[in-house]
């Protein structure tokens, strides 16, 4: 997904907000950097969900890598170009319109999910429950330490100071990175938080 509106009266709900967005944006799509850095952890084969896709830039890398993908995504445009683009590169990837927070992923569904800049705290459940035993989440979005011009401005869609490890407690922790305003702000990893983690197998203990 592109980044939320900054608007502190925005609503993730509204399609058509989102619409708007997406008919601006001509770039291709990119994926998160806690896709592109922590690929190598990625299951080689299985499915995967790219969870309020946007355009589709994790998507497409996961499908791209042999994964079985799936996109949901509120706004139909975003929709629509994904599925054209996902087609014409004969990739495993089906797009569909979804209103991710009345309707999250069934339990015990993906081998992989991948969010990034979307947050709606009552998905973390929901989204460890979707996950099967062995199966990995990658997690990226903003934090209340970013810079003021970065990203939303309602704090409802920032994470606090470490709440991604909080979220996501009940999984076995495989990276995190979130430097905050540590030292130098113009150097490393900045407004943003990322997590990648497994949930435990039946035979595994942690």
């Amino acid at each position: 997904m592109i980044d939320p509106p900054m608007s502190a009266s925005a609503n993730l709900n509204d399609a058509n907000l989102w619409n708007a967005r997406y008919q601006q944006i001509l770039d291709q799509p990119r994926p998160s950097q806690v896709v592109l850095q922590n690929l190598h952890l990625i299951p080689q084969q299985g499915s995967a969900l790219d969870l309020a896709s946007g355009l589709g830039g994790n998507a497409l890398l996961l499908a791209s890598h042999g994964l079985h993908t799936r996109a949901w995504d509120l706004s139909d445009v975003a929709i629509q170009r994904l599925n054209l683009q996902a087609s014409s590169l004969d990739l495993p990837l089906l797009a569909e319109v979804r209103d991710v927070i009345a309707s999250p992923p069934e339990p015990n569904s993906f081998d992989c999910i991948v969010v990034s800049r979307f947050l709606h705290r009552t998905l973390a459940q929901p989204i460890i429950d979707a996950l099967k035993p062995g199966a990995l989440l990658l997690y990226q979005t903003f934090t209340v330490e970013k810079k003021p011009s970065v990203g939303p401005s309602r704090h409802d869609f920032l994470l606090g100071v470490n709440e991604l490890l909080r979220m996501f407690a009940g999984l076995r922790l495989l990276v995190y990175r979130e430097e905050g305003r540590q030292g130098n702000g113009d150097l490393g990893w900045r407004n943003e938080a990322m997590f990648v983690g497994r949930k435990n197998r039946l035979e595994e203990e942690y």
